[in-house]
C-alpha cells in the first residue's frame, strides 16, 4: 500500500466521548481515495460512487497523527476500486496502528457528468499489476 495523505486530529474534529467524529474520518478517507483514484486513472474528473462498510477498529484522539494508505483492488471500464486504511502514527515509537479501513469505488466522468471510459492502456497497466500480485500469492 502507498501513503496517500496525512491528517492531524484537532479539537475541532472531536465528537462525542472525546473521539474523532466518524464523519470527519469518512471525509478524510474520501478525499484521500479521490486523490489516489485521480492519479491512477490520470484524470481529475473523478467522483465517488460508493463506500463499503467502514470498520472503526480503534478511537482517534486529539493530536493523533493519521496516515491514510491505499491500494487499487479492481479496475473497470470507467471505475476504480481502492482498499483504504487509516493508521495512527506514534512519533515516539515510530510505529503505526490501524484505526479503520474500507473499500471505495470512484468513477471517471466526462464534462456532462456521465461515466467516461478510462483509457485502455491505463486499464491494462493496472490490471497487469493486479494480476502479478495475485500470481505471487
Amino acid at each position: 500500500m502507498r501513503l496517500i495523505s496525512t491528517n492531524l486530529c484537532k479539537t475541532s474534529d472531536i465528537g462525542i466521548n472525546n473521539n474523532l467524529f466518524g464523519g470527519r474520518m469518512l471525509s478524510w478517507l474520501d478525499e484521500a481515495g479521490g486523490i489516489m483514484a485521480a492519479e491512477e486513472v490520470c484524470s481529475r474528473n473523478i467522483v465517488t460512487l460508493k463506500m463499503d462498510q467502514v470498520l472503526f477498529k480503534k478511537p482517534v484522539k486529539v493530536n493523533d497523527h493519521i496516515r491514510i494508505y491505499g491500494k487499487v483492488i479492481n479496475i473497470g471500464h470507467s471505475s476504480v476500486s481502492l482498499f483504504l486504511e487509516a493508521r495512527r502514527f506514534d512519533f515516539d515509537f515510530q510505529k503505526e496502528d490501524a484505526v479503520c479501513s474500507t473499500i471505495m469505488t470512484y468513477v471517471k466522468i466526462d464534462n456532462a457528468g456521465k461515466p467516461d471510459q478510462i483509457k485502455e492502456e491505463i486499464r491494462e497497466k493496472i490490471q497487469n499489476i493486479l494480476n502479478q500480485k495475485i500470481s505471487k500469492t
